[in-house]
């Protein structure tokens, strides 16, 4: 059986801890809530009734697809296509080609960054292997005009930002929404999260400053996981309803 991701591969290393997707989940819903076609999930209803499932949906789609053979992972990948397909055809509009491009790249960006603020830094290698992985879902996905190696693709990420990012109505109802369902101490955390994370540029649209409480906080989080203690920690960081599905983001996906 052929992999999608092979078995060393650092994706899969990525990929494999909760606290580094967790990271992945709280940088990407900060470009979510900023990017302009951020009105499609605004479509459904899905995103303001249910901000945390809708991005951890995301990510865990994304953890499938690293775990999974490559005819398992190519059939999720058609399938995430069809879904965005009919909502394209109930709503009479067709979802640009850089919309899609945006949310791959945050995969992109927020695996490195994330693994980088939580592990160690990682060699060109494997940043050009966590790229790798990503630019063959997005050409499954059938999206064009994919930057063909790493480097590139750098070149292209901050053209995106500068091109595809923009305040709005939704970014404000977005952020009131995630202090809603998560609560002001929580809500907290997550903006700390964002500010060790996100681009510069980002940080700018959002206001948000280049101090964060969790500076101080990770390297005690780091020694806590030597002793057991980081899930005492992911759980007091995330509501109770979501325990479960933090649990699972722990499970390597076969």
């Amino acid at each position: 059986m052929e992999l999608f991701v092979k078995e060393n591969s650092i994706v899969r290393e990525i990929w494999g801890k909760s606290d580094t997707v967790l990271f992945i989940f709280a940088g990407a819903s900060a470009e979510f809530a900023l990017n302009k076609s951020v009105d499609w999930l605004y479509y459904t209803g899905k995103l303001p009734s249910d901000p945390l499932g809708r991005l951890f949906s995301t990510v865990k789609y994304a953890k499938f697809i690293v775990f999974s053979s490559t005819d398992e992972a190519n059939k999720s990948i058609d399938i995430l296509r069809k879904i965005h397909g009919t909502v394209e055809q109930n709503r009479g509009a067709v979802i640009p080609d850089w919309a899609y491009r945006d949310v791959l790249f945050m995969l992109i960006y927020y695996s490195i960054a994330s693994y980088e603020l939580l592990e160690r830094k990682l060699t060109y290698h494997e940043k050009e292997e966590v790229y790798n992985v990503f630019y063959r879902v997005g050409i499954r996905m059938g999206l064009t005009e994919l930057p063909p190696t790493y480097n590139k693709w750098l070149l292209e990420r901050e053209l995106h930002l500068i091109e595809n990012l923009e305040p709005s109505k939704y970014t404000f109802d977005l952020f009131k929404q995630y202090k809603k369902h998560l609560g002001a101490f929580r809500y907290k955390m997550l903006i700390e999260s964002q500010k060790l994370l996100v681009p510069k540029y980002v940080k700018k649209l959002l206001q948000l400053s280049d101090f964060s409480i969790l500076s101080i906080i990770i390297p005690i989080y780091k020694l806590s996981r030597n002793v057991k203690l980081d899930k005492f920690f992911k759980n007091l960081l995330l509501p109770s309803e979501y325990k479960t599905q933090i649990n699972e983001l722990d499970m390597r996906t076969r």
